[in-house]
């Protein structure tokens, strides 16, 4: 019962991150699963990737809703990255616990000091290119993203939403749309791929998957109002500090570091994290002022089109 609770728990804390950053629903549960739960890389993932077929569905309904999606960049990111996240949860799954362990938080901590290293930067604004991306392109990055998502337990957001945003090709709110309707096909497969590897790990996780549902659901509409309230690039950091440092020393255990090591790789990362987070709150606030000065001295004596925000609507 108690490890229910915290599971609920840790789908609470996801829903909360992903509800104010867009993005770190997957990272954010595996790491809480794998910490306070205690429970194996591989079946932390499958519990994570099964409680998400029902979030990404219904979040990728919602934006198809309001015009959000680009079915072209769906099928052409969403296909290979369910090749990824199959391939990722086959190779998980066949991994003994002591093995993925370390190897899954290496891809925790990556993507952990990729979240602080972005918000570090504030609100990077950019114009949207009317070129459109090869599919070449998508197709490498959605194999990459899915492979990331299914290994790590999460990541698809941080790597796939992040590279599209960055290169300004379409809208953020296309983007994100398009890029969480192609997540529920990548869920799907790395679901499939952990039920056959582990079929009755997964069914012994049944709870775990519901009492994660529950503690999203619980979450949702708290992180709504939250959003609304605390400043996302300041979150976003904190978020990538906390993920950089329950993750980083499990890796430098398994390379056989000693316990002063360990508080001593802790201390740096908190202290880097924050300071790279308060960066980035600072620069948010620097960008949002320069951005109101350029409008108000609009050549045209209108008011100039605002530059679209790329990041802070990445998904997970």
């Amino acid at each position: 019962m108690v490890t229910l609770i915290l599971i609920a728990v840790a789908g609470l804390a996801g829903q909360l991150v992903d509800g104010g950053l867009g993005m770190g629903f997957g990272v954010t549960s595996t790491t809480m699963l794998i910490m306070l739960a205690s429970l194996g890389p591989a079946q932390a993932s499958a519990v994570v990737h099964t409680a998400e077929l029902g979030t990404t569905l219904v979040s990728g309904f919602s934006h198809w809703r309001f015009g959000n999606v680009d079915w072209r960049v769906v099928a052409a990111i969403g296909i290979p990255g369910a090749i990824g996240a199959f391939a990722g949860a086959t190779v998980l799954s066949n991994l003994s616990t002591e093995a993925a362990k370390p190897i899954m938080s290496l891809i925790l901590a990556a993507i952990g000091i990729n979240l602080v290293w972005r918000f570090s930067r504030g609100i990077v604004r950019r114009k949207v290119a009317e070129k459109p991306h090869s599919k070449p392109f998508l197709g490498v990055l959605g194999i990459f993203g899915g492979f990331v998502d299914a290994t790590g337990g999460g990541g698809w957001g941080p790597v796939t939403t992040s590279t599209l945003l960055s290169a300004g090709r379409s809208e953020p709110r296309r983007i994100v749309g398009t890029v969480t309707t192609a997540e529920f096909f990548v869920t799907t497969a790395a679901t499939a791929g952990f039920a056959i590897g582990m079929w009755e790990d997964l069914v012994a996780n049944l709870a775990a998957v519901v009492a994660l549902l529950i503690g999203g659901v619980i979450a949702a509409p708290l992180a709504a109002w939250l959003v609304t309230r605390l400043n996302p690039i300041l979150l976003g950091g904190v978020v990538g500090t906390l993920i950089v440092t329950l993750n980083l020393p499990v890796v430098f255990k398994a390379l056989g570091a000693g316990a002063s090591v360990l508080i001593a790789v802790r201390v740096v990362v908190i202290v880097v994290g924050v300071a790279l987070a308060i960066r980035g709150w600072k620069r948010a606030r620097e960008n949002s002022r320069a951005a109101a000065e350029k409008e108000g001295a609009s050549p045209s004596g209108g008011t100039a089109t605002a530059p679209q925000s790329t990041s802070v609507t990445a998904r997970r």
